[in-house]
């Protein structure tokens, strides 16, 4: 089981396993684990499969009923009977965890990649596995986009550059909110470091940093938020 799930170790012998999808397995848990683990919604894996299969829950304004479907960093998960929404992260523990939410409507983004399609449109690869074709031609990789659900239209661009405010969602630094000092490029195999500040200097690999806004985030956070444990 990957250490980036959020439940209890050593009570079952098996755990359910996330289809392919958006996110990677090391970096995704099975939408099942999240209604009967995390979230406390079921009690057992019937009675999260129902709730799914009446089509109560959503991932970034669509439907699933996949109990496999797997959901991953900065997804928005929303329940409207009850009207509850959250999204996820990962905590300084570096375990995706719920935090709940008053924007459903919106999804922030990191670009992965980016190239130029026909008609000379820009296409986005973001990194939950979409793609998103844009008039932003100044976006980058590194940089993040804000998305309306579910319609997904950038309605909001945020460079990665020093001066903006980024989350860590990875090593040791996991979970912490801070703002870009510098980047500094690597001319080898070893990856690109960030110099972040918070209360102290530190610094990450580029992978682990997330932009979500400057001088205040365009998202709320967890460090504001109400943490599901």
């Amino acid at each position: 089981m990957p250490k980036t799930w959020n439940i209890q170790r050593k009570t079952h012998k098996w755990a359910v396993k996330a289809s392919p999808g958006p996110h990677s397995r090391l970096k995704s848990i099975p939408l099942l684990l999240v209604l009967r683990d995390v979230m406390k919604l079921a009690n057992s894996s019937r009675e999260a499969k129902k709730i799914l299969h009446d089509g109560n829950i959503s991932v970034d304004g669509i439907v699933r009923r996949d109990y496999k479907f797997p959901v991953g960093v900065f997804d928005v998960i929303s329940i409207p009977k009850i009207d509850l929404s959250y999204r996820v992260f990962l905590d300084e523990k570096q375990r995706l965890s719920l935090m709940k939410i008053g924007d459903p409507e919106v999804k922030l983004c990191k670009i992965t990649d980016k190239t130029i399609v026909k008609g000379g449109n820009t296409q986005l690869n973001l990194h939950d596995g979409s793609n998103v074709v844009s008039d932003e031609y100044s976006c980058h990789p590194s940089d993040s986009v804000i998305l309306t659900l579910p319609e997904r239209k950038v309605v909001k661009h945020l460079a990665y550059k020093p001066g903006s405010l980024a989350l860590v969602i990875g090593g040791a630094h996991s979970g912490e909110l801070a703002t870009i000092e510098g980047v500094r490029k690597t001319q080898s195999a070893m990856p690109n470091m960030t110099s972040l500040h918070s209360s102290y200097d530190f610094e990450t690999i580029e992978d682990y940093v997330f932009v979500v806004g400057k001088g205040t985030p365009e998202i709320e956070t967890a460090n504001g938020g109400d943490v599901v444990d």
